[in-house]
């Protein structure tokens, strides 16, 4: 029953945080539209930030300060990430990823949609100057594809919702490997060398207890900056750090128990005709009995799982959306509607739309038919299609993919960014209207009763 509280409130997290996400979308391309503010909108992001002790920058990329974009994409997308991690532990221990039985449907489709639109993309820009974003449409936008699911509300099997999720998390831990092995520039090997020490620390503080988030967090800024000035992307750091956060209570949860009913018993319970909250006074027994309380409560939770919890509402309603903000605006001006199905953003879409539907559905498919894993409870060959096209929204890492494709590229790599980021949107939103047209006639009319 806890695995699946948990999986409803992930679910519900992230379907809440895509109405975020979308006004941040709209608001970009809206401000990078209007003349008088698209300067303001785009100087903005060239602003430095610094974290300065003496000479020591915390910001500094190589000695050189971060860039507000810099800071945004490098520095707080690591948080994002690291809270991917931490996702992606907990699956793991307790999670759909538990059981390898019970995770190889999404798993397996998760690969085929991440293989089939790498190859559709390939296959469209052989031999021209974006075969480098050949990574782009294969990523899964947890949020934006559990919010169109959660428009359907209690029509939509809790199992297929689960599926989505599964794949989406498989999905980033594949974006995550692609970003480690093919976006890394020239490495410094002393510095990797210093940070692989630190994560030893890390790890070892896990194995011996050490409960301290302060500890893990230190330490976890210190291995992001050492990655960052390294050559290797700093949010690969995010991940690993987050793959030695304890996942055990910091107490024995027998003995938590005994102390919550230990302080209950002692606690007099006041008749009713006697209470009235607005003059009620605790002694000073029953302020410390209530601080017992919360003390223990506080340790029966696991690092892990405090640091997920905490980060989350953080990383959905504030980094994620600002992300978007500074990496969604489009500038139309000197655009022309042949740029949306040629091109970069052609193979992006045809990646979105049709790759990730026929990856997914044909893997998941042929993994049900070969008696490898069972189909989703209360769910059917429609609506598992249905939720294959969901798939193909790819907003949040797919514009981080294509940002270290084409950033770093000049002026031809703006112009190629800014036509990603129109494949991107369009691929998307095609995905997202197609998956929930063709859900809401698949789905059962009534909502569905389920244990």
């Amino acid at each position: 029953m806890s695995i699946l509280f948990t999986t409803r409130k992930t679910i519900r997290n992230h379907a809440s945080s895509g109405n975020v996400l979308i006004v941040a979308t709209v608001l970009a391309m809206i401000v990078a539209n209007i003349p008088s503010i698209s300067h303001y909108y785009s100087a903005l992001w060239d602003y430095h930030v610094s974290l300065q002790i003496g000479d020591f920058n915390l910001f500094s990329h190589h000695g050189q300060p971060m860039t507000f974009m810099q800071f945004i994409n490098d520095a707080l997308m690591a948080i994002f990430f690291f809270t991917i991690g931490l996702e992606i532990k907990r699956e793991v221990l307790v999670g759909e990823l538990a059981s390898f039985k019970q995770a190889m449907l999404p798993i397996i489709a998760a690969c085929g949609g991440m293989l089939v639109p790498v190859l559709i993309f390939s296959h469209q820009a052989e031999g021209t100057d974006f075969i480098g974003g050949s990574a782009i449409p294969m990523a899964t936008d947890i949020a934006f594809s559990l919010g169109v699911l959660g428009m359907l509300g209690k029509r939509v099997p809790i199992s297929l919702k689960v599926f989505l999720t599964t794949l989406a998390v498989v999905d980033d831990i594949g974006g995550i490997i692609v970003i480690a092995v093919f976006y890394t520039s020239t490495i410094e090997y002393m510095l990797l060398v210093y940070a692989f020490a630190l994560l030893i620390l890390l790890f070892l503080g896990a194995v011996m207890h050490i409960k301290s988030k302060m500890y893990y967090i230190s330490l976890g800024i210190a291995v992001w900056f050492l990655f960052l000035n390294s050559g290797i992307h700093p949010t690969i750091a995010g991940v690993l750090v987050a793959f030695c956060i304890p996942a055990s209570p910091v107490t024995n949860i027998k003995k938590f128990i005994g102390d919550i009913r230990n302080c209950i018993v002692k606690f007099p319970i006041p008749e009713e005709e006697q209470v009235d909250n607005s003059k009620y006074i605790l002694s000073k027994e029953q302020m410390n009995w209530f601080k017992q309380i919360e003390s223990a409560s506080d340790k029966a939770i696991s690092p892990l799982q405090d640091l997920e919890d905490t980060l989350h509402p953080i990383v959905d309603y504030i980094i994620v959306p600002l992300f978007a903000f500074a990496n969604a605006g489009i500038c139309f001006s000197g655009m022309e509607f042949s740029d949306v199905y040629s091109g970069v953003s052609l193979a992006i879409i045809c990646g979105l739309v049709l790759g990730k539907f026929a990856g997914i559905f044909l893997f998941s498919f042929a993994t049900i038919k070969l008696r490898l894993a069972p189909m989703p409870e209360f769910s059917n060959w429609k609506m598992l299609a249905a939720v294959s096209m969901l798939g193909g929204i790819g907003f949040t890492v797919s514009l981080f993919i294509a940002n270290l494709s084409f950033g770093s590229m000049g002026a031809e790599g703006v112009e190629l960014l800014n036509d990603s980021k129109i494949g991107i949107i369009t691929g998307s939103i095609l995905s997202g209207l197609l998956g929930y047209i063709f859900l809401s006639f698949c789905l059962p009319k009534k909502p569905l009763e389920e244990e």
